[in-house]
């Protein structure tokens, strides 16, 4: 959609060279020099973020790596607690009824949430022992105020610095795809993360403690991927809908904020009162509780991607216009 022009633009007639006028574009050397300083200090300052992003990520996975090199097999743990979240994503991608999104761009938003991830981890880290001080209303604060909306939002990050910028990023179920692999690449470096500085803590055995927390983290990871989509889904719905982008954006990250932190929340305090309310192991009431808060939660994301799915056939069957082949959510995409 075209800019608003300045009044004389818009009441001229006779094409008149409008530049320095109305309209610009880089004629002279000065203009051109402009240019390049912007282009300068804006990419500038984008490799010092990603540089510094990139510094901090190799301190946090130090420990992994040490312990990876002693206990080879530890890798496997690693692998295996980011499965659900990755075949979790993979759902979201198929369920993309447009085009198939280039895997370059969806491993550079995976790459990014990784690096970016990072920030949340020092935001919380930093800022974290401050709200704890407080007993029950700074914890409650410390999820809703910080944990929530900085994990989403550096996620969603990870989405609009790049994937988002591309011609290739075409409709709106896009955002929910790069969104959903944003939340696999948090879920990845947070994963390790918890994997490693439980086992590097653990009184038991390697492969017993391993077991333990990378089940743990196997449950947790698809909330990153369902949350982050869920934020993703309204980045692309701003897209295409400039004039309210930024509620828009902030909408997604609301809802997104929100449901990341009742979960944290929660998932504290009800598997608990399960468990002494009910004669079931805390295990199996911690399992259940997660399961079904994720199953709620996606099938508020999946009730818009099936939305927009049946929107798109019916525009496409009332324009007449020519049908390619089409998947559903459990068929390949077509290539």
């Amino acid at each position: 959609m075209q800019g608003k022009r300045d009044p004389v633009e818009q009441a001229d007639e006779q094409s008149r060279d409008l530049y320095d006028v109305s309209t610009w574009e880089p004629r002279s050397m000065v203009d051109r020099l402009a240019c390049s300083v912007y282009n300068g200090i804006s990419y500038g300052l984008q490799t010092i973020v990603l540089a510094v992003a990139f510094a901090i990520t190799l301190a946090l996975l130090a420990q992994p790596a040490v312990l990876v090199l002693e206990e080879p097999p530890l890798a496997v743990f690693f692998g295996l607690s980011v499965v659900p979240a990755a075949l979790l994503a993979a759902f979201i991608w198929y369920s993309d009824i447009t085009t198939n999104e280039p895997l370059g761009l969806l491993v550079v938003t995976f790459v990014l949430a990784v690096l970016f991830a990072t920030f949340a981890a020092v935001v919380n880290s930093t800022i974290g022992p401050s709200f704890q001080a407080v007993p029950v209303v700074g914890t409650l604060l410390f999820f809703y105020l910080i944990v929530g909306p900085v994990e989403e939002g550096v996620k969603l990050l990870a989405v609009r610095v790049f994937a988002y910028r591309s011609d290739t990023f075409d409709a709106v179920i896009d955002g929910a795809v790069y969104g959903a692999v944003a939340g696999l690449g948090f879920a990845a470096i947070e994963n390790a993360i918890y994997i490693a500085g439980t086992v590097a803590q653990a009184s038991v055995g390697t492969v017993t403690a391993a077991t333990g927390i990378a089940t743990v983290r196997a449950l947790v990871g698809p909330g990153h991927v369902i949350y982050s989509a869920i934020a993703g889904y309204y980045l692309g719905l701003a897209k295409f809908n400039s004039r309210y982008a930024g509620p828009l954006v902030v909408k997604g990250l609301l809802i997104a904020a929100f449901v990341h932190g009742t979960y944290n929340v929660t998932v504290g305090i009800v598997p608990n009162l399960i468990a002494s309310t009910y004669p079931i192991s805390f295990g199996l009431a911690f399992v259940s509780y997660v399961i079904l808060f994720d199953l709620a939660v996606g099938y508020y994301l999946y009730r818009k991607i099936a939305r927009y799915r049946r929107t798109y056939r019916a525009v496409r069957d009332e324009t007449g216009a020519p049908h390619t082949p089409e998947r559903t959510e459990f068929e390949p995409p077509q290539r």
